[in-house]
């Protein structure tokens, strides 16, 4: 499959314009981002590439950042080594250890999480991925039904079940990030989770203690009355995808709308995940 790269150079001291920009780019269907002294490069299917789609898009942006970008048609390579050449391992405090089945072993970390690198979202390095992981280790997962919507490569499935979760469930509406998620909970030796390939219409009709939420602002809301029918009453729930501001205080009056109280919440580089109960 052909690729088209799209070299940004982007001229900001805030660090978040540059992922409002990839964060855009992501929903237009690129699928693989690579960071670079000067911005970043995105990636997408030569199929999938409208470049007056990407230009609308992004217009939005003009008077908030300057950028520019240039377009070079790639030919056909192993996606998956170029991801490889790319992935490095990552902590979280001193508890977790994230790495591909070629980096070496950490068993001095309580939690080691392995992730084979392909282009599924949630390897842990962004900060919202971090942010989850962060907030799950001051939760009493111990035999609790957890559901993790946008699962990504599974990895938050995977450590909740490391936790000691019972019953997990995890679904994203990605072929890549279903099929992912099962080869990555095969490696990481757990069983037992429900893989599904869909959206909030396919979360199952049962009730769950802890659910899991890592996707962006707009999705979230549109599913959050669907999390509620499925959170138990006292039940936790976590959030991410989103930023401090505006987006928490918009985050907060839908919860809140939906029966959630908020308890907190944690940023890095002003992405947020927040946590709410369930009254």
């Amino acid at each position: 499959m052909n690729y088209y790269e799209l070299l940004f150079t982007v001229m900001s001291a805030e660090n978040h314009h540059q992922d409002l920009l990839i964060d855009e780019l992501a929903d237009l269907g690129f699928d693989t981002f690579e960071e670079t002294d000067f911005g970043f490069k995105a990636y997408i299917p030569s199929e999938d590439f409208d470049k007056a789609q990407v230009d609308d898009r992004l217009s939005f942006y003009n008077d908030m950042v300057s950028f520019s970008y240039e377009v070079n048609l790639i030919p056909q390579k192993n996606w998956n080594e170029v991801w490889e050449s790319n992935f490095k391992p990552i902590t979280v405090g001193d508890q977790i250890y994230v790495r591909a089945t070629f980096h070496e072993a950490k068993p001095e970390f309580p939690y080691e999480i392995i992730i084979d690198p392909k282009m599924a979202f949630g390897t842990g390095h962004h900060d919202t991925t971090c942010l989850m992981m962060s907030s799950m280790l001051e939760t009493d997962f111990n035999g609790k039904s957890v559901l993790d919507m946008g699962c990504g490569t599974g990895i938050l499935a995977i450590l909740a079940s490391k936790l000691g979760a019972g019953k997990l469930t995890a679904i994203d509406y990605d072929m890549l990030c279903y099929k992912s998620t099962f080869e990555n909970t095969a490696l990481n030796h757990v069983k037992g989770v429900h893989v599904i390939c869909g959206s909030k219409e396919d979360i199952p009709d049962e009730e769950f203690d802890i659910i899991l939420a890592n996707i962006n602002r707009n999705i979230l809301i549109d599913q959050m009355p669907r999390y509620s029918e499925v959170l138990k009453a006292g039940g936790q729930i976590f959030f991410s995808g989103f930023y401090q501001s505006p987006d928490l205080d918009i985050i907060k009056e839908e919860a809140h709308q939906c029966g959630f109280q908020y308890q907190g919440h944690k940023v890095s580089n002003e992405w947020v995940a927040a946590k709410f109960v369930k009254a």
